[in-house]
């Protein structure tokens, strides 16, 4: 990891909780391993959400990130994801 850069972590068990709370069904579960890859991905989109928008303050010369920048990079995110 390069100095400066936070770790982003999910716990296995909030993820779980959050996909279970979109299940139609009651009796629906989610495997250990799917939520251990739910986990995976959410650090990803994380991850490239923030460096999004560092590159979107950069581009405006700005010397920290706002609320605005993600604002505007996430049509960006919901697209390619």
């Amino acid at each position: 990891m390069a100095e400066g850069e936070a770790a982003v972590n999910f716990k296995k068990e909030t993820v779980s909780k959050l996909l279970s709370s979109f299940f139609k069904e009651e009796k629906t579960r989610i495997g250990g391993d799917a939520a251990l890859l739910m986990v995976e991905m959410l650090k990803i989109f994380v991850q490239e959400a923030a460096m999004r928008s560092l590159k979107q303050a950069k581009s405006e010369d700005c010397d920290r990130v706002d609320v605005e920048h993600f604002e505007k990079i996430l049509p960006q995110l919901l697209l390619d994801f």
